[in-house]
């Protein structure tokens, strides 16, 4: 809330630069911030009785919003990045698919690994586990294992992450 939105017959009012003015009515503190020319915002509502502040409130949501920006700037998104693999994989594949799941794991994403069986390959799931074992097992110098391999209709899926 800032200038006339503030109803409140008592306020605790903090100056400019920080230093307290004390306990008075809400009428006074505006005609001080008139004076100032600056506005009268309310910091903390649920405070007896509640404090309000002589600032430029046009700055302040100007740095409100850097601060904002700058947080956002620093988070770090994870993708999921998927790599897929068939049931009849030669060894050289493999290791290539291998490659660019240890490639998506250094930059910090995880990684899904699919199976995909089609027609008579579905008959035959349960051999074609030990290709997701094998995986995991050449990436667990970088990579855990976040979700086991479990069937998804005609894929085996497996989530790998980065070691932390």
């Amino acid at each position: 809330m800032i200038n006339e939105q503030i109803r409140d017959k008592e306020i605790r009012l903090v100056g400019s630069d920080g230093e307290q003015l004390g306990i008075m009515s809400a009428k006074e503190a505006l005609k001080l911030a008139a004076e100032a020319e600056l506005d009268l915002v309310k910091i903390a509502p649920n405070a007896k009785p509640p404090v309000c502040k002589i600032i430029d409130y046009g700055k302040y949501r100007y740095e409100q919003a850097r601060k904002e920006k700058e947080a956002k700037k620093k988070q770090k998104t994870i993708e999921i990045k998927e790599v897929r693999l068939s049931p009849n994989i030669e060894e050289n594949d493999l290791n290539t698919k291998i490659g660019a799941a240890r490639k998506f794991l250094t930059k910090g994403n995880k990684v899904k690994v699919t199976l995909r069986f089609r027609g008579r390959e579905m008959s035959h799931m349960a051999n074609s586990k030990h290709i997701l074992d094998d995986f995991a097992e050449k990436l667990k110098d970088i990579a855990v294992v976040e979700k086991p391999s479990k069937v998804e209709g005609r894929s085996l899926v497996m989530f790998l992450t980065e070691k932390r």
